[in-house]
Order: C-alpha cells, then structure tokens, then sequence
C-alpha cells in the first residue's frame, strides 16, 4: 500500500501562510467575542430577575462535558449598519447540535441579552437553516424561547419569509420529529406560534408570556387593557388554555424538564431502545390495599403507576391541566411507555390532552398504557357546551388510529364510551386484561335503572297514566343484579372481553412480557409475498 511523503519544511513561506491563519482565525473570534460580550451586558439584569444567561441555558440542557457544534455564529454581521456595534448579533439567536439525555438535537435559544432576543433578518435565515438541518437529519427540534418578537423597524424582510419558520415547525412535527419549546420569557405576536406549534412546552412560572397581542398592543387593536399574566401568562396556558404542558419553577428547572423529554422519549429509531430498568420504589404488594374493590370509592392513580413503573419515575404531562385523565412518560422494565389513567369521568380538557399525548407517543415510537378506571366521558350542560361530544371524538379517533403497540389494563371500572376512549377490546390493543375486580358495562347498574325508571315515568304520564311505581321497582331492582352478574370480570373474561385476569401485583411483570413481545414484533422484518405460502 503506498504511503504519501509529505515534503513540507518550516520555510519562510510556511511560517507566513501559518500567521496569516492565526490572524483571520483571531479576528473572527474577536468577533464572536464581541457578540458573547454584548448578551453577557444584561446578567445584572437577567440575576435580578433570577434568570439564566441564554448561553448558560444551553450549557443547562446539553449533556455534561459533551460537544456542541454551534452553526451560524456571526449570522448577520455588517448587515445592518445602522444598530453600530450591534450590527454583530448572531440574528438575535444560537444555534448548534448536541446531546441531550444521551440524544442527538438541534438546539436554538433566543440570545434575550440582545434587545430581548429580537429577531433580524438574517436571524429568520438562520432558523429556517436550523430547522432545515433538523428535518434532513432527523434530530429532535429544541427551542428555548424568549423573544421580543421580530425587529418591527425591518418588519419587511422578515415578515414574508417568517412564516416559513412556522411551516416548518408543523413540517418537523408531520415528520414525527419531536419540536420542544421551553418559554424562559415572552413568547409574543408571531412569537407565540413558537409556543403553539410545539410538540411539548415548557413554562416557567411567573416568567412564560404567551400571547398573539401583548398589553400594548391589545390596547392600540381593541382599547382593552389587562396585564401580562392575565392576558398570557403561565399560570392561565396550564391551567385553563392547556397551550402549557409542563410547569416549572424557575429557569433551571424548565431546562431538566426538557432533558426529562428527551431522555423518556425511545428516539433511538432501529436501535434496541431498552435502557436498563429499575425496580419501582414502593412494593407491587401495597397495590392490593390502595386499589378499592368498589370502584364508586375513589384513589389516586398515580400511586398505581409509583408500584409499576422504573423506579417510580413518572413525568406527568399537562398536570394542571384536564386532571381527572392523568398522562405521562415513564419506563417498564426498561422499555420506554406513554401511560393513560383515569381518576373520574373524562371530561373536555382530559379528552383533548389524552388526544395531544397519543398523538406526541406515536411521534416518538412510545407504547401506550391505558390504566383503564372511568365512569365514561362527563355529561351535563356544562360538559355539552365545552364540546365534549367533539373532543371525546378527537379522543377516540386517536385511540384508534394509534401507530404504537396498545395495551390495555382493566384496573376499576370501565363504563360507557369511556371504556372506548381508553383503548377497549374493539379499538385494537395488542393485549387487555383485566383485574378481577374490574366492571364492565354501558353505565353502572344503579344508572341504568334509574334511567329506565326515568323513561318509563315519563311515558306513562305522557299517556295520562300515573306511574306504576311498585311495578318501575321491581325492574329497577331487576336490573341492578342484571348489571352487577353482567359486568363482574368473571363474565367479561368467560366472553373474551380480555386476554385474562391477573393478580394485581402482576401487572408490571405481565406488561413487561408484552411490550417486548410487541417490540420484537415492531423489530422483526417481515417480507410480505402477494400470496400465503402453498403447500407443494
């Protein structure tokens, strides 16, 4: 094999091409010094507000001690001669590639220490290239958000092509590239579609504005007046809107968040996403005790999942926000899951965060749960008029059109649509089974009766017939034990309503065995033929 020589001596000519090198090279690092320079002017301010630096966020979110290539660091430069010294801005924006929770990511952060992390021109370019890198190599799209928006004074070259960063957000979601926005600060105008268009979103309490129109602005439009945090502020997209899906302390707090995202998410697509599972903290054997038998007595169905999940490490997502259907990221066994749960009825807002989340595990390849223990979908005036029909549908359409393995555990009751809404037998899991104190039927008994009870009143007084109340009695009482031997787990299993009941304190073994049954399925390569295979 010939090897190449190299003839090359430390000439004269060699030393002058080296001094040259180091000159330009020490130029542009006094350039990008002069940009770190000007967003570290405001730490004063950002320590006052109990903030961290934009830089500082990065170093937060990435992985310790691991690279980060920064793409597009002197975007900008001379462009925009009347900012003086400020015309070296980066475009108002760092961009670069690193790891996050082990994984790969694009990272943008708005540089807030200059002029609030507004956007120039050349920042628009340089997120479209960023977003354009994410999508062409399939990376994870992190946003840390806190902007004034786009530079109003040179609104007409950004505005146009602006839009372009927004289609592209929706781009990276449709091509199951998860898009994460964490709001350090002011997310406004055009900037709140940051917010909107992400997959999860972050907020920081006290400090997160999300808002098309800040007070400004909606006075100028409609002489309203209101205050940032009424208008948009962190507190209202959790609790009310559901725009926020993860509520944070502070700054530091919102960045662990983010990781937490990453890390739950089985992103690794084509690799043995199985990370080494921890037992959970609390005994499978407390389950027997916190589980009521009567499924009208209520519990808390997080301390289910704290006795089935790796080391009982449970991100709930949209806490706040549609609470009695709970949801989150965790692990079995090692084997990254979505997990869906029930504590009460689903009503509007638990529908709509159901359907995001499904919605966000298929993106990421993730299993789905269900912990199935509902009366149904909420009813009422005030439930019809907050579109429970419509976002209940939303649910069920989710439900059914799932990509990702589906299993479904049967823990309380499982009445009415809800028991569609969260994965029944006819909506296709890859396995369901059913503890044995588990209830299965269109409504409860003592519901059911009186419904009927309710009709047959009003029929007879319609006809100018008074009730037969002894009559309406005897069947009320006949269907309550109609109800209660029809909806037992024993008659739902004797009629393959499920794949069998197990013992409680199983549920964690039995889930692990089926998901890596439904992964090794998802791994395995099929070769399809247009026929079934002839026995010669």
């Amino acid at each position: 094999m010939p090897i190449l020589e190299s003839l090359v001596v430390e000439s004269d000519a060699f030393k002058a091409n080296r001094a040259a090198h180091l000159a330009l090279i020490e130029r542009f690092r006094q350039l990008e010094g002069r940009v770190l320079d000007l967003s570290g002017r405001a730490e004063a301010k950002f320590r006052e507000r109990g903030q961290l630096l934009p830089r500082e966020r990065i170093s937060f979110i990435l992985d310790r001690d691991s690279p980060f290539l920064e793409l597009s660091s002197l975007c900008g430069l001379g462009m925009h001669e009347d900012d003086g010294e400020e015309n070296v801005l980066g475009g108002g924006t760092i961009a670069g590639i690193g790891f996050v929770s082990g994984t790969r990511c694009l990272i943008s952060a708005s540089d807030s220490g200059i002029k609030g992390g507004a956007l120039q021109p050349a920042g628009i370019d340089k997120t479209l290239r960023a977003q354009t890198i994410a999508l062409e190599n399939g990376l994870p799209f992190v946003q840390l958000v806190e902007s004034a928006g786009a530079n109003l004074l040179q609104q007409a070259e950004i505005f146009v092509k602006g839009g372009g960063v927004f289609a592209n957000m929706a781009r990276l979601s449709a091509a199951g590239i998860p898009v994460i926005s964490v709001v350090h600060g002011s997310s406004t105008a055009g900037g709140a579609y940051q917010t909107g268009l992400a997959d999860y979103v972050v907020l920081v309490g006290g400090r997160s504005k999300v808002f098309l129109a800040g007070p400004p602005l909606l006075k100028a439009a409609t002489g309203e007046i209101a205050d940032d945090e009424t208008l948009g502020g962190a507190r209202l997209h959790a609790s009310v809107t559901g725009v926020g899906d993860y509520m944070a302390a502070d700054d530091a707090d919102a960045l662990r968040i983010a990781r937490e995202i990453v890390g739950k998410m089985p992103w690794m697509r084509g690799a043995e996403t199985r990370r080494g599972g921890r037992p959970p903290r609390y005994p499978a054997e407390d389950l027997l005790g916190i589980v009521p038998v009567d499924y009208r007595k209520p519990y808390d169905v997080r301390e289910l999942i704290a006795r089935i999940v790796d080391d009982s490490d449970f991100l709930e997502f949209k806490a706040d926000y549609g609470s009695f259907t709970v949801c989150g990221h965790a692990a079995i066994d090692g084997y990254p899951v979505g997990i869906l749960g029930n504590n009460g009825p689903i009503d509007s807002d638990g529908a709509a965060k159901a359907t995001h989340f499904i919605q966000l595990c298929c993106q990421s390849g993730a299993p789905l749960i269900f912990l199935q223990n509902t009366t149904g979908f909420m009813v009422g005036v005030e439930a019809e008029r907050s579109g429970i029909v419509k976002h209940g549908s939303k649910m069920i359409q989710a439900v059914t059109n799932a990509t990702v393995p589906k299993i479904t555990v049967q823990v309380g009751s499982s009445f009415g649509a809800g028991h569609y809404g969260m994965c029944g037998r006819a909506f296709g899991p890859r396995f369901v089974f059913s503890w044995p104190n588990n209830r299965i039927a269109v409504m409860g008994g003592e519901q059911a009766a009186k419904v009927l009870t309710i009709v047959a009143e009003d029929g007879a007084r319609a006809r100018g017939r008074e009730p037969d109340h002894a009559r309406l009695a005897a069947t009320s009482a006949k269907v309550i034990e109609t109800y209660a031997e029809q909806s037992t787990a024993l008659y739902g299993t004797a009629r393959l309503w499920d794949d069998g009941l197990i013992d409680p304190r199983d549920t964690r073994r039995v889930l692990s065995f089926c998901l890596a049954t439904c992964l090794e399925a998802e791994a395995r390569k099929l070769r399809p033929n247009v026929f079934g295979v002839a026995r010669m």
